[in-house]
């Protein structure tokens, strides 16, 4: 067992796990933040998606005591009393079905917005499919999830 110690969604936290906890599981048994899903548990799928000090990370493949004094952002700490322009646009754009993928989805597009507006990139619907190649959604078609990054970003 080894305490670990981060910042998640803002607030320290502290907790005695195995070493070989994964960053999903800390998150989910640990502290309960269940918006991070885990649909494959080998890195595929990208329902995990979390940001750990500010990038896209797959919480699966990832163990919790690597991330000691990191600051680790879910789904669920995303928004501040508001919904994050990219949660909105999802809705609005009907970028979610079953809802399963959408947690990951989402981080995954506020982190490629985010380095696309650094690097002074133009962020184009190809650019967005190669960049959610990672993220597996069954239900969608991905025709409005691009759709909905797209609009998030004009207004990230």
């Amino acid at each position: 067992m080894t305490k670990v110690t981060m910042i998640v969604n803002g607030k320290a936290v502290s907790r005695e796990v195995p070493d070989e906890t994964l960053l999903s599981d800390f998150l989910r048994e640990k502290l309960r933040l269940t918006g991070t899903h885990v649909g494959c548990d080998t890195s595929q799928c990208g329902a995990c998606v979390v940001h750990v000090n500010g990038r896209a990370v797959k919480s699966c493949s990832t163990l919790a005591v690597a991330l000691e004094g990191a600051e680790v952002t879910t789904i669920e700490g995303l928004s501040n009393g508001e919904l994050h322009p990219m949660q909105t646009a999802f809705n609005e754009h009907h970028g979610l079905q079953c809802g399963f993928c959408t947690p990951g989805m989402i981080m995954t597009s506020v982190d490629m917005v985010a380095r696309y507006k650094s690097e002074g990139r133009k962020l184009t619907a190809e650019a967005i499919r190669t960049e959610l190649e990672g993220n597996i959604c069954r239900c969608t078609g991905y025709h409005n999830i691009v759709r909905a990054v797209e609009d998030a970003a004009g207004k990230m």
